[in-house]
């Protein structure tokens, strides 16, 4: 609760901008059809974007993107469609991490990560 009222309100004011670790995937509802916004921390890689799961894989967002099979990310100033989300263990994601974030995470415990490929589509806006 602590974080969904009122940590991540304070970090969408920065997440997703050009400088900032924190990025955001924005999401539609699977009950609501309303489009929600949550900070995450995608990493870009070779063929997508992977996001760690510290609080695992029941979490709102995370249902969400799933049952819809795409969402938008804001990551470090640019917005891209993603596609194809994919839950990851530490080690199918491991390899495919920078050795310093893959440490991070590992430092929080980190055992699920999202996987999700860009869409066949340009990123949408710069």
């Amino acid at each position: 609760m602590f974080n969904k009222h009122l940590l991540n309100p304070a970090m969408m004011l920065l997440a997703g901008r050009r400088y900032w670790y924190a990025s955001v995937i924005e999401h539609t509802g699977r009950r609501t059809g309303k489009r929600y916004a949550t900070p995450v921390v995608a990493e870009r890689v070779t063929d997508g974007f992977i996001i760690p799961l510290p609080y695992g894989t029941h979490t709102d967002w995370l249902r969400n993107v799933l049952a819809a099979g795409h969402a938008t990310i804001r990551v470090h100033g640019k917005t891209y469609k993603a596609v194809d989300p994919q839950i990851l263990d530490g080690a199918a994601a491991a390899g495919q991490l920078a050795p310093r974030r893959k440490r991070a995470f590992d430092r929080f415990n980190v055992s699920h990560y999202l996987k999700m490929a860009p869409a066949a589509e340009p990123s949408l806006r710069k």
